[in-house]
């Protein structure tokens, strides 16, 4: 029984997110997908320091991890 409250509260909280963060919709029934986007923001710029800040985050968990064991 706790396990299938715990199931349950879960669920409500993961798909009530859907709901608190939905936008209102126009009532004019055009739809409106066309217009008014912002256009996107490049990341290629800064791809390789992400790559060697991953792989040296990665590389101190894994000889953390191996003094451990």
């Amino acid at each position: 029984m706790k396990n299938i409250f715990k199931f349950y509260i879960l669920s409500v909280i993961l798909l009530s997110d859907f709901t608190m963060f939905a936008q209102p919709g126009d009532d004019d029934g055009g739809g409106g997908l066309e217009g008014g986007d912002p256009a996107p923001a490049p990341i290629n710029s800064k791809l390789i320091l992400l790559l060697i800040v991953g792989l040296s985050f990665a590389f101190y968990k894994l000889k953390l991890n191996s003094k451990k064991v």
